[in-house]
């Protein structure tokens, strides 16, 4: 019997689109040690602050980063939340995913058992 897993997550698909690129990944693995201001997380990346910018919008859209104005300085901070989310989805993969391995480890088990008895 084949379980239906719900995969009509938005917000989930979201996140993974986010951190489907590089240049996006490495902003939320640099917020993890803490807040930092659009030009310090702009500072490492050879490409224009236009373009930079459209990747913190998409983390901010996916709901990975929130950020904050004060005077000209935009300070982003990670929001651990949404990658809570994306963990969950993982650990219920691998739990779903151990149990057919634990399935299949039963099988070839009795199967090797029938072997050894004929």
């Amino acid at each position: 019997m084949v379980r239906h897993m719900e995969n009509n997550q938005p917000e989930l698909d979201a996140v993974f689109h986010a951190l489907s690129d590089p240049t996006r990944r490495a902003v939320v693995q640099r917020l993890t040690q803490g807040e930092a201001t659009v030009s310090e997380l702009h500072a490492p990346f050879d490409m224009g602050l236009p373009s930079f910018m459209k990747h913190l919008g998409v983390l901010e859209n996916a709901g990975l980063l929130g950020s904050a104005k004060a005077g000209r300085v935009r300070t982003c901070t990670l929001n651990p939340d949404r990658l809570n989310a994306a963990e969950r989805w993982f650990e219920e993969q691998r739990a779903f995913w151990q149990g057919r391995y634990d399935q299949l480890d039963g099988l070839l088990a009795s199967l090797k058992g029938e072997t050894d008895e004929t």
